[in-house]
């Protein structure tokens, strides 16, 4: 076979090569654009089971290829029409944003250059814009000079770097063992880490894969503001210090999932420093708050902070996926580092070389951060600002709403950020959960809208998550008259009593 035969299945120099890259990614976008311009709701309301049967309907390969023109029309008809809407103003389930334009197109460039950030011979240019970025969020957040960070995939990625470097720093400061060289110490099953009771589920999950175990994570009550009790952490430290335990650090969560709340970072970092405990802040979903002209103040305190997780896929409305990981001291990444010699050999960095992957837990890494670059070239932090403090006052604004409406209840009558938590309360308390269940799949399943449910004590609600700066007040009270037809709906069925 001649390779020239391959040539229209690339992107490169040859005719063939650039026609059939044009020709796929002008119908591609006109899929895109239809989709934006005819879909009214932000999901089709389908049911799971009736999506499964169509995508397995759907031929998985073919033996010689297919006409990319109808590939294109199984995917805009069972997969890009039976997705979640994220940029719907409705679509106000999850930490999920709409992605700005400027970071699509970054994809696309990302995709066709695939450039690899772990070694500098791989990647070239993006490694500097990736530092640069970094350099430039160290800035925002007032970050100590010899501060450094790297991109990652997201909070969970970055929370789990964050107890690594927390458990090994403690292992080499208090009984001088390198667990890269050793293992784990015959002390590590006396560990613990303190957070609070609402943090990220994902601080337990990298206490078990870090070898310390689900019993090494203890956890803080909140107060009635779901933020981290300061006597609390205190006591709880003395009281492990007194059993024998050791404490070595204290998670501060910088916007809860379901509440948005910011633990007293500033505090927390006291106690830390004067306990002798690293001290990991997650502000994946707080952090663009480094953004607000409004709201910056209330993550004062991180910049003392040894480790910090952000995610640029959340409130700085980026693709998935887009994170980063900070350290205080760049001497931290010492506990990730590992030389390869086919790929980051220690003599390259005398000849001035950066290969990222001495930074990550990661080796082959997406070229992330030009997403990130062209959006804030393209839209300015000014507009960045600007949409964060809307969706924050539209918080305020859409728990104003609830708490004057009769049948619902509001969890957090005073948003941190711009999550509200509440349900609808119109039976007998032992109802309530089917009642509220039963609105969160009929908003789903007719289209309506997309919302959340959760738990609050081992009862469920419903959850606002507005990160959209496109939604209005009168989109959420359009959702709040649906919900109160879909309550009524429900006593109408004889379900209770």
């Amino acid at each position: 076979m001649n390779t020239t035969d391959f040539d229209r299945f690339f992107l490169n120099n040859s005719e063939a090569g650039l026609q059939s890259f044009q020709d796929i990614v002008s119908e591609t976008q006109r899929v895109l654009s239809d989709f934006y311009k005819n879909n009214t709701d932000a999901f089709n309301g389908k049911q799971p089971h009736g999506i499964a049967e169509e995508l397995n309907a759907v031929p998985l390969a073919s033996k010689d290829g297919e006409d990319f023109s109808k590939v294109l029309e199984d995917v805009s008809e069972n997969i890009v029409k039976n997705s979640i809407h994220v940029s719907h103003p409705t679509s106000i389930g999850h930490l999920h944003c709409p992605p700005l334009v400027p970071a699509i197109a970054a994809e696309l460039l990302i995709g066709a250059l695939n450039q690899s950030m772990d070694s500098w011979d791989q990647s070239s240019s993006a490694t500097y814009l990736e530092e640069k970025l970094i350099h430039w969020v160290k800035g925002k957040l007032d970050l100590p000079k010899q501060a450094d960070g790297t991109f990652t995939s997201g909070g969970t990625q970055s929370n789990y770097m964050g107890l690594l470097l927390a458990r090994d720093d403690y292992c080499d400061k208090v009984w001088n063992w390198n667990v890269k060289v050793k293992g784990l110490p015959p002390e590590a099953h006396k560990m613990r880490i303190l957070c609070s009771e609402d943090a990220h589920f994902t601080v337990k999950k990298s206490a078990f894969q870090l070898g310390l175990g689900e019993q090494a994570v203890i956890s803080i009550e909140t107060d009635q503001n779901k933020k981290m009790n300061l006597s609390a952490v205190e006591a709880e430290i003395q009281r492990l210090k007194s059993e024998g335990l050791y404490p070595m650090c204290v998670v501060a969560t910088a916007g809860t999932t379901d509440f948005g709340s910011i633990d007293p970072i500033e505090d927390l970092s006291v106690i830390a420093e004067k306990n002798g405990l690293w001290m990991h802040v997650d502000a994946a979903y707080g952090g663009a708050l480094m953004l607000s002209k409004k709201h910056s103040h209330k993550l004062t305190g991180i910049q003392h902070a040894d480790s910090i997780t952000i995610d640029f896929h959340k409130q700085f409305y980026q693709p998935i996926s887009c994170g980063a990981f900070f350290v205080k001291n760049q001497e931290s990444f010492r506990y990730l580092a590992h030389h390869a010699d086919y790929l980051n050999p220690e003599n390259d960095e005398d000849d001035g070389l950066v290969h990222l992957v001495s930074k990550s837990v990661q080796t082959t890494r997406r070229f992330d951060a030009l997403k990130l670059f062209m959006s804030l070239r393209i839209v300015g932090e000014n507009h960045f600002a600007n949409m964060i403090d809307y969706t924050l006052h539209l918080a305020k604004q859409a728990a104003g709403v609830l708490n004057q409406k009769e049948h619902f209840e509001i969890c957090n009558k005073k948003p941190e950020i711009n999550a509200v938590v509440f349900r609808y309360r119109d039976s007998a308390d032992e109802t309530l959960d089917e009642l509220n269940m039963y609105i969160y799949k009929r908003i789903l399943h007719t289209g309506t809208a997309l919302v959340a449910k959760t738990k609050v004590n081992g009862q469920v609600f419903l959850k606002f998550t507005l990160l959209n700066p496109r939604t209005t007040i009168v989109d959420i009270e359009d959702i709040l008259y649906s919900i109160s037809q879909f309550a009524a709906e429900y006593e109408n069925r004889g379900i209770t009593q």
